[in-house]
Parts: C-alpha cells; sequence; structure tokens
C-alpha cells in the first residue's frame, strides 16, 4: 500500500498531536500539582538557574504541530476530509488563543513572583488570598484546557481512517 503526501501529513500531525497531549499530561499530574502546592513558596519549583521553564519547549512543540497541521491542511484541501480538518483546526486555535490569552500570561507571572519572593522573602498576607485564588484557577480552567485538547486530536483519528481508507 502506497500512502499519498496527505495521508502522511495527516497523520504526523495527529501524532504529533497525541505527543503534546502526552506532556501536557505529565505537566499537569506531575509538574503543576507541586508549584499549586502552596503558592507564592511553592513556586520556587520555578527559581534559579535550576528552576523548571517550560516555555522553549512549548513554543517548539506547538510551532512543530501547528505547521505540521497546516502542512496537512493544505495536502488534503482537494479530500473529503477537509472540511473536518478545517473545524477541528479552528477549535483548536480557539484553544490555544485561550492558552495565550490566559495560561501564558499568568504562569509568567507566577514565575516572576517566585523571583519577587526569593528576594522580599514574603508576601503580604491580603495578596496571599487573592493569590491562592488565581493558582487554584489557573489549575481548574487548565484542566478543562488539557481535555479540550486531548478530545480535539482524538476527534482527529475519525479524519485520519477516512483518509487512509480512501
Amino acid at each position: 500500500m502506497v500512502f499519498t503526501a496527505a495521508q502522511i501529513a495527516l497523520v504526523i500531525t495527529t501524532l504529533l498531536y497525541f505527543a503534546m497531549n502526552g506532556a501536557q499530561i505529565f505537566e499537569t499530574m506531575v509538574l503543576v500539582p507541586h508549584w499549586t502546592a502552596s503558592p507564592p513558596h511553592s513556586f520556587a519549583l520555578f527559581r534559579g538557574p535550576h528552576g523548571v521553564d517550560l516555555k522553549t519547549f512549548w513554543i517548539f512543540a506547538h510551532s512543530l504541530h501547528e505547521i505540521s497541521w497546516i502542512v496537512a491542511i493544505v495536502l488534503c484541501w482537494k479530500l473529503e476530509v477537509r472540511s473536518a480538518l478545517l473545524l477541528i483546526f479552528a477549535l483548536h486555535m480557539a484553544v490555544r488563543v485561550w492558552t495565550l490569552a490566559y495560561f501564558a500570561p499568568e504562569i509568567i507571572s507566577f514565575q516572576h513572583m517566585a523571583e519577587a519572593v526569593q528576594t522580599a522573602g514574603t508576601t503580604p498576607a491580603e495578596k496571599a488570598g487573592e493569590l491562592i485564588r488565581r493558582v487554584t484557577l489557573w489549575k481548574s480552567l487548565n484542566g478543562l484546557r488539557v481535555t479540550a485538547f486531548i478530545a480535539l486530536s482524538l476527534a482527529l483519528i475519525p479524519v485520519c481512517m477516512r483518509s487512509l481508507a480512501r
């Protein structure tokens, strides 16, 4: 059986999505509970030369995935899976915009607080309650976001199957 470039691109895009989901699940289950445990002191995970900073990884991973997705859309343009692929991509991009508008700025803010806490030593009590609320909201919404990404990647499976069945 010989696969077309469109089929290969679609499978690669789907596999990259699942790989990213694995990283998101790892981060959500392993790292997030540590840095959200007792803010701002638990932000120590972000501090220092060996602190956790996943920004470079996520920029690279999302860029690679979205470039592969655009290539798949272009190559699948004349196939019947185009509409489904475009719909899933649009929904994916909506979640990405949410990530860039809310999640990324918040975690960057938390990382900056980690450095401030290291310098100042404490956080005023009135700010601590607000910080706990923000961290709790971020953690809860992150669960929804990761679930949305997983659902969208699962939605690519029948699209791939239809593409491969032709």
